[in-house]
Formats: C-alpha cells, sequence, structure tokens
C-alpha cells in the first residue's frame, strides 16, 4: 500500500473550508493535489464550486472543464477527493458510482459530522478504487501519514 504524505497545513485549511462552506448543515467536498513527479505527496486543497445541501453536493460542470485544463497546465492530478457526510463516515452507494477521478488507486476520504470535530481523522473512512473497479477500505494510519 502506497503511503500519501499530507502536509498539516492542507489538512487544516480542509476543515476551514468544510466549515465555512458546509456551516454544519450541508455536505462539502475538496480535492487533495499532487505533481506527477510526485504523485504521493499531497501539496494542495482545492475547493470545487458546487451545490450541497445535507445529504449530498453537485461539482458545477463549467468550473470542472476549467478545472482539468489547468491540472493539465500545472502537470498536477486529483489523489484524493475528501468530503463531508452529516453522521457517521462511509462510502455511500453515491460515492461509489461517482468519484471524480474513476482510475485504479484514487482514493476517498469521507469526514464524518460535517467536519464539526477536531481537525484529524478521527472516525473518518478512507477507500481507494482497485483493479477490479471497486472500492476498497484502507487504515488511515497507514495510509496517510500528516507531516509538518
Amino acid at each position: 500500500m502506497k503511503v500519501c504524505t499530507l502536509p498539516e497545513a492542507v489538512l487544516r485549511r480542509t476543515f476551514e473550508v468544510f466549515r465555512a462552506c458546509g456551516c454544519g448543515r450541508r455536505e462539502c467536498q475538496t480535492l487533495w493535489l499532487s505533481s506527477w513527479q510526485a504523485p504521493d505527496a499531497i501539496v494542495e486543497c482545492v475547493h470545487p464550486l458546487h451545490s450541497s445541501h445535507a445529504g449530498g453536493f453537485a461539482i458545477d460542470d463549467a468550473w470542472l472543464t476549467k478545472f482539468w485544463l489547468e491540472l493539465g497546465r500545472r502537470n498536477c492530478g486529483v489523489r484524493v477527493q475528501v468530503h463531508t457526510h452529516p453522521g457517521a463516515a462511509f462510502h455511500s452507494p453515491t460515492d461509489d458510482r461517482f468519484p471524480i477521478v474513476h482510475s485504479i488507486g484514487f482514493r476517498s476520504l469521507v469526514i464524518p459530522r460535517f467536519a464539526l470535530g477536531a481537525v484529524g481523522f478521527d472516525g473518518a473512512f478512507l477507500c481507494e478504487i482497485t483493479t477490479s473497479g471497486a472500492w476498497r477500505p484502507l487504515p488511515l494510519d497507514r495510509a496517510l501519514q500528516v507531516i509538518s
């Protein structure tokens, strides 16, 4: 299993975005990026333009088109999609069917309680796409390493 490094500042920024956007009432999503030269080193948190409600969100199509072009220019990729759930963290059938990236090894992280708890992974759920196209759970403590 590959280990992705995640700067503590990116993790804190993720929670700030979730709390400001979701306000404890709506789901929210961020995307963690890395360069193609160092794909396992997360360097940035991007907050997509989206609409949301208590049980889901939808990314703006025009924003997404521009975003893919920007990633190409920057030689970066989305490594992990991160989003909130109102209660417990799990990968829902909608999460399974509609990841932003459909590639082997792509990861999805769900943060519980609209990210209103402590900054970190308490109660969070991480999974990745396998060679069969199914999602498999990953142990957070072995798959993500928070660095200073």
